[in-house]
């Protein structure tokens, strides 16, 4: 059993918020669950956790920051353990909104991730409370009206030093490949599929 419960929250920079918050809560569909200073929390309607999306103004666009979900305390400091030996580790963090510490670390790319365990669990105000209780929030059916965030591709110069990392480092298998040779790859998430055999 792996470590690494889950994906958890992204947190992605956008120079154009509003557009960027119109994309998201209209054309996706997301719940905005949260507003501060510059950054929107928005949600999947079946995310257990309060949001999955944190979207932050700033000069460019990017990736800020994606979180990773412990599956207990004892898992998130097996895996900050191996990733302190790695030298990626850049320690400690009180963790974000509804989340509890977390352990900020970059991957052999440079992509900065949030190792965490303690969440708290989503509660909906009364207009999105659900019907159905094995579900966190009532399905609203805006736009593509997006569940949850539960996969990811994270683009790499070089995939194989990003492989060994999260298969040794984290822990998990990744899926992902691109037999191009110019352009940058998916380093997590892309599965690669055999060639046929004749």
């Amino acid at each position: 059993m792996s470590d690494i419960a889950h994906l958890g929250p992204a947190e992605l920079l956008t120079p154009k918020p509003a557009e960027s918050l119109a994309f998201f809560h209209d054309v996706l569909g997301m719940e905005i669950e949260h507003e501060e200073r510059r950054s929107v929390y928005l949600r999947g309607w079946g995310d257990y956790q309060p949001y999955s999306l944190k979207l932050t103004e700033a000069p460019a666009a990017g990736l800020a920051s994606l979180g990773l979900r412990a599956r207990d305390a004892e898992a998130l400091e097996r895996r900050v353990e191996k990733i302190e030996a790695t030298g990626l580790g850049e320690g400690w963090t009180d963790g974000d909104r509804a989340r509890g510490r977390s352990y900020r670390f970059r991957d052999p790319d440079g992509h900065a991730f949030d190792l965490y365990y303690e969440s708290e669990r989503y509660a909906p105000p009364p207009e999105l409370r659900p019907s159905l209780k094995n579900q966190p929030q009532r399905y609203v059916g805006r736009g593509a009206a997006v569940k949850r965030l539960d996969h990811v591709n994270v683009l790499a110069a070089d995939v194989r030093p990003n492989r060994v990392f999260v298969n040794e480092t984290l822990g998990y298998g990744s899926t992902s490949g691109s037999s191009s040779t110019t352009a940058p790859r998916p380093a997590h998430g892309c599965r690669r599929r055999s060639p046929p055999t004749s």
